[in-house]
């Protein structure tokens, strides 16, 4: 449903290894929770994130430009087969069966390559899941890909906590705030630092004074495509 105030969507990456996680879901307002898959913690988090309405993503390991990065349990590389590929991502999907959407962890690699980026969206359109870019590069393929087969989409305008200081985190935050005036909606990914989760406990109540809506990324993935809609209407008319 569409809303008059600017609507801002913030996901946590990187839940599932520690058991400090399962403190985040402490965090006020409608924060959007990414969960590793195969991690320690992943499915505790899920059931509890599930009984308080709290909206979940796959966060799915994909190959980097860096090879030295450990990509995790899980993980989809360029040297998989469209069947090896779409196996280990349905099972991925089936140990978390609360998640409403997807999106990549590191993958600067394979969101570049069109292939792979089609068998996964192939899977998330008959499983009815959406795309977050999380834009590991500039030269993602991963929206065009998910565009050829109807997959709902969005991409990240910021992260949050690239560097974990409270004046970068508070400079970032006022670049989505500006993103958002300007797209009616801004989506920021953050990770769950302790500096990261200490600041956000702090400034989202403020969002919503502040004439911003804090809202599931799902939310914003319907946005998103309302103002398509009316867009393509006002050009039709």
């Amino acid at each position: 449903m569409f809303c008059s105030a600017k609507q801002i969507a913030i996901v946590i990456d990187d839940i599932g290894y520690h058991q400090r996680d399962l403190d985040i879901l402490n965090l006020p307002g409608q924060v959007t929770f990414s969960v590793l898959p195969h991690t320690p913690y992943a499915q505790t988090f899920a059931e509890r994130a599930s009984k308080i309405n709290k909206e979940l993503l796959l966060h799915i390991p994909m190959q980097a430009l860096d090879n030295s990065k450990a990509l995790g349990p899980g993980a989809l590389t360029e040297s998989m087969s469209k069947s090896e590929l779409q196996a280990t991502l349905g099972h991925a999907l089936a140990s978390l069966p609360q998640v409403k959407g997807v999106n990549n962890h590191m993958g600067s690699e394979l969101t570049q390559l069109t292939e792979p980026m089609k068998w996964t969206m192939e899977v998330l359109k008959k499983r009815g899941l959406y795309f977050l870019d999380s834009r590991t590069t500039s030269q993602s393929e991963a929206q065009n890909a998910a565009n050829f087969y109807g997959v709902a989409n969005v991409s990240r305008h910021v992260f949050l906590d690239n560097v974990v200081t409270t004046q970068q985190l508070t400079q970032q935050l006022e670049e989505l705030k500006v993103k958002a005036e300007h797209f009616n909606y801004a989506i920021a990914i953050a990770h769950p630092y302790p500096e990261t989760v200490a600041f956000l406990q702090k400034a989202l109540p403020e969002l919503e004074k502040q004439g911003y809506q804090l809202v599931p990324l799902s939310q914003l993935v319907e946005t998103k495509y309302i103002q398509l809609a009316k867009a393509e209407q006002k050009q039709s008319e």
